[in-house]
């Protein structure tokens, strides 16, 4: 059994991050202060912090590295998911996010870890990669 992680990142304001991940994502939100907020994120425990030097309207710094022709971000987080799920949360984010660092799409497919993923920022510029497995045990760590 796994046990849930806890990750925390730096947002620029509390209330846009508050809309971004409670409202568009869809996840519940558990403890938080002015300067703080705890998000359900699929049963794992996802912190983001205000970082007020981040500026209004600046964004994280992402460093981009070439996989499969695109230029995956880093750093980067998220939750590796069943399949059926991915497609749900893919096709809510296609009606939620204006502009993915990488779409929505199958990679390896018909291979060992076929997986579903797709990339894409918070308001700061935290990366978020979201990937979806038809058989999570048997793909996650396929070679």
């Amino acid at each position: 059994m796994l046990t849930p992680f806890h990750i925390a990142v730096a947002v620029r304001d509390i209330d846009e991050a508050r809309e971004f991940y409670g409202k568009k994502m869809g996840f519940a939100e558990g403890r938080s202060s002015d300067h703080w907020i705890d998000f359900n994120m699929y049963g794992h425990q996802f912190v983001v912090h205000l970082n007020e030097s981040i500026g209004k309207d600046g964004t994280i710094p992402l460093i981009k590295n070439a996989v499969d022709g695109h230029g995956v971000p880093v750093p980067h987080c998220g939750v590796v998911l069943t399949f059926e799920d991915w497609e749900k949360l893919a096709e809510k984010m296609r009606n939620t996010i204006e502009e993915f660092i990488i779409e929505p799409y199958v990679r390896f497919q018909g291979q060992p870890g076929e997986q579903g993923t797709m990339f894409f920022t918070d308001p700061s510029g935290n990366a978020l990669e979201f990937k979806g497995f038809h058989d999570i045990e048997k793909n996650l760590f396929a070679t």
